[in-house]
C-alpha cells in the first residue's frame, strides 16, 4: 500500500516523545506521512527522531504555542498523556485542558480531521484508575470536546480506548473492537494504537468513530485496516 499516496497531509503529532506518541510518529514515517511534532524538549525529539523530522517545542498549557505548531497541518494525532497528581503534568491539566486547547487551536487552524488516544472504562467515575486525579473523568470531557468540535461536515474524529499499553511490535496480534465502553479489561500494544490512529487519517470507516480495543489473540496481521470494518454501529 502506498499510503503516501492516499494522505498527503501533514499530521501534527502530540505527545510524540511518550512512549506511544514515538509510536504515532515511527508509523507515520512508515508510510511516508508528513510529520510535525510538538513537544516540551526540542533536543529529546531530535534524539528520538532526528533532524530530519521537523519539530516545534512549547507546552501545552499555551495556546500560542500549540498555535505554532499546528499551522499548516491537516491533521492531528494526540498522544498526550499526564504523568504526575498535580502541577503542569497532571490529569487536568493534560488530559482535559490540554486536549481541549490542542482541539480549539486545530479547529481554528483548519484541520480536518483529529485522532486522540483515550482509555478503557473513561464513562466508568467509579473505576478504581480515578483514584489518579480523576484521570478518566478528564479524558472523558476531552472525548466530549473532541466530539462537539470534530462533527462537522467538513472534518472527522476517531478516539481510540485502548486497554492496558504494552511494548512491543505492531501486527502481531488479532484485535477485539467494541463500543459502549463495555470492556473492562484487556491489554495491547503501543504499537498497535498507533497504527490505528495513523491508519483512521485515510479509512473511511475510521471517520467519526469512538471505540474500545485490546488484543484477543497472537496472531500476525497484514493490516489492522479491518477491525475498523467490525467496530459495531
Amino acid at each position: 500500500m502506498n499510503a503516501e499516496n492516499r494522505y498527503s497531509g501533514k499530521v501534527l503529532v502530540a505527545g510524540a516523545t511518550g512512549r506511544t506518541g514515538q509510536w504515532v510518529v515511527k508509523r507515520l514515517l512508515h508510510y511516508g506521512v508528513p510529520v510535525r511534532v510538538f513537544c516540551r524538549d526540542r533536543d529529546k525529539a531530535v534524539s528520538l527522531f532526528g533532524e530530519s523530522v521537523e519539530s516545534v517545542s512549547g507546552v501545552i498549557q499555551s495556546a500560542a504555542d500549540i498555535a505554532l505548531a499546528v499551522k499548516g497541518c491537516s491533521a492531528v494525532i494526540s498522544a498526550l498523556g499526564s504523568g504526575s497528581y498535580s502541577g503542569e503534568s497532571s490529569p487536568a491539566e493534560v488530559d482535559r485542558d490540554g486536549v481541549m486547547r490542542l482541539v480549539d487551536e486545530a479547529s481554528k487552524a483548519g484541520v480536518k480531521h483529529f485522532a486522540l488516544v483515550s482509555s478503557l472504562a473513561v464513562t466508568r467515575w467509579y473505576h478504581p484508575l480515578n483514584l489518579f486525579a480523576g484521570v478518566l473523568l478528564k479524558k472523558w470531557d476531552a472525548e466530549e470536546h473532541v466530539r462537539k468540535v470534530f462533527s462537522g461536515a467538513d472534518r472527522s474524529f476517531t478516539i481510540v480506548r485502548p486497554g492496558g499499553l504494552k511494548d512491543g511490535e505492531p501486527l502481531l496480534h488479532r484485535l477485539h473492537v467494541d463500543t459502549g465502553d463495555r470492556l473492562w479489561s484487556g491489554w495491547i500494544n503501543r504499537s498497535d494504537v498507533a497504527e490505528l490512529l495513523v491508519l483512521s487519517l485515510w479509512v473511511e470507516k475510521a471517520k467519526n468513530k469512538t471505540f474500545e480495543v485490546i488484543n484477543e489473540s497472537e496472531e500476525n496481521q497484514q493490516s489492522l485496516e479491518p477491525f475498523y470494518s467490525m467496530i459495531p454501529e
